[in-house]
């Protein structure tokens, strides 16, 4: 038997299960070996019942009083065994597996083991483990959990991966042999078999190590064999050093760069001075002054003869940049055009020849700078704004209009260390951190739904002075599951609740014209109040707008809901955010409470991953990733670490080994974008 082989050449899974199977990513046998548990239950001795307590991994011994069995709806049935010992009962409850009735006969004698839990008064154990009482359990045994789904049982997928450990006659290695012996690790084989059957929770803990450390090794091979490549061999846009133009931009600024933006535009530029193409990431929390960084950039690419492409999420965005960035540029003769999927036909076709005959220097636009009509006269610089809005694939295609580019790659999403080494590893990085002065901590306060009339009133005391009230809910139209308040309804009772205030809606599946004539109005101050989906968290800027509320604020995530508190605060008046708490979770609560107790980003990111998970809150698979089975970036950032040196003394020149099962990882992404 062979890693390669299907699933089907193992005794017992047929066509049914074979499919069965493709839906938990198990269509070979390698795939089966590396199908790891979720978790380990460790089980003392056998407990008496009257002893259970909620949630413990238990071996106990009973009597099958009862057996019963419901079927409470179409497709779900319910089957409760009632055992006793001498000391209380306990039920064993499963669901959708009628076929163990027959298991089950009163006055029979088992063996239980499982999780407990406390329903409905009482102590159960769901989808317990069941064995003849003459046999004994091992005590401090680990037994492995897996991942489940419907129509395949935990202990037939055990027994296939036990076939498959003894058939399979080869696993090779993949780490160098120098890697693995200074780490001490033993064989793959030896740690695929632990992971399945670990004798103890150390030995398991290590083989997991060496698992983890083996993933993080590839991926950071991969982000650095990328980078490496896209140098060798490579001249690009050798920019002088700054000139009248970048210092006539820099002059022209109505406020003072802090030293972190003033340190973010000098790696920038010594990156643009350099053969080998710029490839940075600049990070900035909301407000911290990230576009006047991207001025001085954009100035100095047009100072050098070359042109500039700025890409943005949305097109009212890009209409801000164009008339931000002509203002900051007037005192030269670098021209900015507008390029956007609503320009009028004429309009579109003047833009296009001036682009293509060198005839403006920045062109700042959406996704229609994309599109294979556009082309350059000469494409020196590329600056894609909230990276997370877009695909890898996405940013490439705009970068190859160009010839060996400098990329920036700019983001209001505070990355925390181990995710930029993860995500953006083949990027330089640089941080934004410290706002610019004079701006206010944001008040953030977390309300109940009895404080709603009271809130409205602070509502119309703040737009009776001439600011401005952002009302974001999570739905657009009611649920079925959902005691929510939509968007339409919430937009409905404020605009009778303030009859002499303009009251705009904005949500995610409104027409795109509509969508920017809406937020124009109240950009413009038409309206005072704007109620919105969370299509708001990358939006226009309003210096006047001095209120977020936040309704169900428990269905965002830390990181949208420090984007969304990041709308107001922009002007010289005092700011709030109120986050509206409807649940009863007490992560979702924890969540909030942080917000009121910091506005910096890095940290509500941080614990965000924490809380959330990699893969979630930065979409790994946008990225064209492979995906991590046992590593987790966050909780293993030290490994990564590790993982990322260890990498560096093989990126220039892999092996054929390493080559091959990079290319296994990473798939075709790796090869398209090491050669193209």
């Amino acid at each position: 038997m062979e890693l390669h082989d299907s699933i089907s050449v193992i005794k017992g899974i047929g066509p049914k299960m074979k499919t069965r199977l493709a839906g938990l990513g198990i269509a070979t046998v390698g795939d089966l070996l590396q199908y790891f548990p979720r978790e380990y239950r460790e089980f003392a001795a056998v407990t008496a019942m009257r002893e259970l307590r909620d949630g413990q991994d238990v071996i106990v011994s009973g009597e099958v009083v009862r057996v019963t069995e419901r079927r409470p709806r179409a497709r779900l049935t319910i089957l409760a065994v009632e055992v006793a010992d001498d000391t209380a009962h306990i039920e064993l409850v499963y669901f959708n597996q009628a076929w163990r009735r027959s298991q089950f006969v009163p006055g029979q004698r088992l063996l239980i083991r499982g999780r407990t839990k406390v329903a409905y008064g009482r102590i159960q154990i769901v989808n317990a483990e069941v064995c003849a009482a003459g046999v004994t359990p091992t005590e401090g045994a680990i037994t492995p959990v897996y991942p489940l789904t419907e129509g395949v049982r935990a202990n037939a997928l055990e027994g296939w991966i036990q076939i498959a450990l003894d058939a399979v006659k080869e696993i090779p290695e993949t780490l160098p042999a120098a890697v693995r012996t200074a780490r001490g690790y033993g064989s793959r084989r030896e740690a695929i078999a632990v992971m399945h059957r670990p004798p103890d929770a150390q030995t398991q803990a290590r083989a997991r190590e060496a698992l983890a450390f083996e993933e993080l090794f590839y991926l950071q091979l991969g982000l650095l064999r990328w980078r490496w490549a896209e140098r060798q061999g490579v001249t690009g846009i050798k920019c002088v050093p700054n000139g009248a133009w970048v210092r006539a931009v820099y002059e022209q600024f109505p406020f003072t760069l802090t030293q972190d933006q003033l340190r973010a535009a000098a790696e920038i530029a010594d990156d643009m001075e350099e053969a080998v193409p710029m490839r940075r990431l600049l990070q900035g929390d909301v407000g911290s002054g990230k576009t006047a960084v991207a001025a001085l950039a954009l100035a100095k690419i047009a100072e050098n003869g070359y042109q500039a492409a700025l890409m943005v999420p949305t097109e009212i965005l890009a209409v801000q940049h164009v008339e931000t960035l002509r203002a900051w540029l007037s005192p030269t003769p670098i021209r900015v055009t507008l390029l956007t999927g609503r320009l009028s036909a004429a309009e579109r076709r003047a833009a296009l020849a001036a682009i293509a005959a060198g005839e403006t220097n920045i062109v700042v636009g959406t996704h229609a700078l994309i599109e294979e009509e556009v082309e350059f006269a000469a494409l020196g610089l590329v600056i894609t704004d909230e990276q997370h809005r877009f695909g890898v694939k996405q940013r490439m295609q705009l970068e190859r209009k160009g010839a060996h580019v400098h990329t920036l790659v700019m983001t209001a999403t505070p990355i925390p260390r181990t995710m930029a080494l993860s995500v953006y590893g083949d990027l330089d990085s640089s941080v934004i951190r410290e706002l610019p002065p004079g701006r206010q901590p944001i008040r953030t306060y977390v309300a109940r739904r009895a404080q709603e009339e009271r809130i409205f009133r602070f509502f119309e005391r703040e737009m009776a002075q001439g600011h401005q009230v952002y009302v974001v809910c999570p739905l657009i139209a009611e649920s079925a599951r959902s005691d929510l308040n939509a968007a339409m309804d919430m937009y409905e009772r404020l605009t009778r609740r303030f009859p002499s205030y303009g009251v705009g809606l904005v949500y995610g599946s409104m027409p795109g014209a509509d969508k920017e004539a809406a937020m124009r109005r109240f950009a413009d101050g038409e309206d005072r109040l704007l109620v919105a989906t969370s299509v708001v968290e990358v939006g226009v800027n309003v210096p006047q707008a001095t209120v977020m509320y936040i309704d169900a604020a428990e269905r965002f995530g830390l990181s949208q809901l420090h984007q969304l508190r990041g709308r107001v605060g922009r002007g010289e008046w005092q700011s709030y955010c109120i986050l509206m708490y409807n649940g009863n979770s007490e992560q979702a609560a924890l969540r909030l409470q942080w917000m009121t107790e910091t506005q910096d980003g890095f940290v509500l990111a941080e614990r965000d991953l924490l809380l959330r998970g990699a893969g979630e809150l930065f979409g790994y698979r946008q990225h064209g990733w492979p995906d991590l089975r046992v590593a987790d970036p966050v909780r293993d950032w030290r490994l990564l670490v590790d993982a990322r040196q260890a990498a560096t003394a093989y990126a220039a020149n892999p092996s054929p080994a390493l080559l091959a099962e990079l290319e296994r990882r990473f798939g075709h992404a790796f090869w398209e974008r090491v050669y193209h």
